[in-house]
């Protein structure tokens, strides 16, 4: 059986519109102020034409810190499948984070585990696979799972830990890289 290629995403920043403060982003509260970014919707459409299998991958730590509840998140999720339905799965780790090597942490990004699990549940083949983010930990995580990686820039005031294969500004952008190279290859 052949293995499909997807395109794994991260959430805020790239999806919806974070909140920012003080230069950092921050998750959307309600479902309220959950609203996608221009473009989003019609790439989504675009790499799922190409082939491509739609997996959201994200961080959703103040669920682990008791600071949001996951009915809330969840509750989230079920308006971003209405809004984009060519979503296969979304993966989402709640873990605070408690240090590197903790067993409860092999899903939180920048560590692979979402992408893996994704991978084998659905039968994925990471290495033709794209990773779309804006933050290190989504360029970290791609890297780890041998995924090609595409960094939408939004000028936060944090820098990388590794240089991304491709960088954009928008998603509209990010999403054309990864259709002008599966044409290049094919």
């Amino acid at each position: 059986m052949t293995k499909r290629r997807a395109v794994f995403l991260d959430r805020d920043g790239t999806l919806n519109a974070p909140l920012v403060r003080e230069g950092r982003p921050y998750p959307p509260a309600t479902v309220v102020e959950f609203q996608l970014l221009p473009g989003v919707a019609e790439g989504c459409r675009q790499l799922h034409a190409a082939g491509y299998v739609l997996v959201v991958a994200t961080n959703q730590p103040d669920v682990g810190r008791g600071t949001q509840p996951q009915a809330v998140v969840e509750a989230m999720h079920a308006h971003l499948r209405q809004l984009i339905p060519e979503i296969a799965r979304i993966e989402v780790c709640y873990a605070p984070g408690r240090g590197v090597g903790h067993p409860d942490d092999r899903r939180r990004k920048p560590e692979p585990g979402m992408l893996t699990d994704a991978a084998q549940a659905l039968g994925l083949d990471l290495a033709g696979s794209w990773m779309i983010g804006d933050r290190w930990r989504d360029v970290d995580c791609g890297a780890r799972a041998a995924c090609r990686t595409v960094f939408i820039d939004r000028g936060y005031d944090e820098p990388l830990r590794q240089k991304p294969d491709f960088t954009a500004r928008t998603f509209t952008e990010a999403a054309g890289i990864v259709l002008a190279q599966s044409k290049a290859i094919s």
